[in-house]
């Protein structure tokens, strides 16, 4: 069965290759999974493609929509 999970994904990107500076924040998702483990791999691949420049993603499913 397939439910509707909310996943939020923290991202930080590093400004520059010589700058230590970088930008974070936090995305939000509704993704449709079988699972908890699901929906979070496809929140991760997401938001790999909306933010390519990313450096770390902290995803975390929060909680079940539908």
């Amino acid at each position: 069965m397939v439910h509707t999970y909310e996943v939020l994904v923290d991202i930080k990107e590093f400004l520059g290759q010589t700058n230590n500076n970088c930008q974070c924040g936090t995305t939000r998702y509704e993704i449709n999974a079988e699972s908890k483990q699901k929906a979070d791999g496809i929140a991760l691949v997401q938001a790999r493609s909306d933010h390519p420049k990313g450096t770390e993603y902290d995803v975390r499913v929060t909680r079940l929509l539908r």
